[in-house]
């Protein structure tokens, strides 16, 4: 009992900062790409008053929508994104106990879904064409960049098991023995196009420029979302807070396990803010929305291509390695 008491304050510990940590974030990225831009930029705390303003707004249900369905939908996307914070390592710790297993590493990637399903059911449920369009194109996306990312998860799980590993598809594997390790000059190359893909997969996974096309504000007056307000939207805010975090903490799990020890939180949130610079911050300050059939022909045809190579070289790598012992 005290045990379980325990698991659920390191989890609601976890799940406050990578809020807060995404939040952050967010106001920091703002800043940035106003910077580059040449423009001052809002102050760093402005998705924070957004929050707040929105609580305090009035919420509306348009006519002809599915009430109860539109509802529920930023509650789910919300609830699934802090859930992720049960399995994914966050400032170099993780929820003890029953949420360590063997294939959290696959429960965690369907958990990253549920909001971007979350948010294209309640697109369909406002009864708005823009909405609907919105829709539409968020699940073209989703569909497009699982291609990469489950290539890449896959492959180094795979390197994992010929290795010998029990648990390949678990993050405390991927912890102890770090697949960088048993990868020669071959799976070296191979490593680094799937860590490409992944950071690559960021931004689309994330709704960002050039990705953004599901909301794109100038189009369709924020897409999916033009229809929600209040309370609801300030909870798809934070459900896409905690899986920015969430995310990157998991591709840095998977590519950059390195903890530093005593440093490990340090070390967390210098990895994770690379990542997110690199992948979010530069891409929006230098670039502008893709089309959808971009998108598509980026993320399943050259993306894809990229993951699906950088495998067959981490495989080949495992046999010539294994020829030569």
């Amino acid at each position: 009992m005290i045990e379980s008491f325990l698991y659920l304050v390191v989890f609601l510990l976890l799940a406050a900062g990578a809020t807060l940590f995404g939040l952050l974030f967010t106001g920091a990225d703002r800043i940035l790409v106003a910077r580059m831009q040449g423009r001052i930029g809002p102050p760093l705390l402005q998705p924070f008053y957004d929050l707040a303003k929105l609580r305090e707004k009035e919420e509306t249900v348009p006519a002809g929508a599915a009430g109860w369905l539109f509802r529920a939908c930023p509650a789910v996307a919300a609830a699934a994104a802090l859930s992720l914070c049960a399995f994914v390592p966050l400032f170099g710790f993780r929820v003890p106990g029953a949420f360590a297993w063997s294939g959290d590493i696959v429960f965690a990637l369907y958990l990253l879904l549920i909001p971007g399903t979350a948010m294209v059911v309640g697109g369909f449920a406002s009864a708005s064409p823009y909405a609907a369009i919105g829709a539409q194109r968020e699940m073209v996306t989703m569909a497009s960049y699982e291609l990469p990312l489950a290539t890449a998860v896959l492959a180094f799980a795979w390197r994992l098991s010929h290795a010998g590993v029990p648990e390949p598809l678990a993050f405390a594997s991927f912890a102890e023995l770090p697949v960088w390790s048993l990868l020669g000059p071959l799976g070296a190359v191979g490593g680094l196009l799937l860590a490409a893909a992944v950071a690559a997969v960021v931004p689309g996974e994330l709704g960002r420029i050039p990705f953004d096309s599901p909301e794109a504000e100038t189009e369709l007056a924020g897409g999916l979302l033009v229809e929600y307000g209040g309370a609801s939207l300030g909870l798809f805010h934070v459900a896409m807070a905690v899986k920015t975090v969430a995310f990157a903490a998991m591709a840095v799990a998977l590519f950059c396990p390195y903890d530093f020890g005593l440093w490990a939180p340090l070390a967390f949130f210098l990895k994770v803010g690379a990542l997110l610079f690199v992948s979010v911050t530069l891409p929006r300050a230098a670039m502008a929305r893709l089309r959808i059939r971009n998108v598509a022909a980026f993320y399943f045809t050259a993306l894809g291509a990229t993951a699906l190579s950088g495998a067959l070289l981490v495989v080949l790598d495992a046999f010539i390695a294994g020829g030569a012992a």
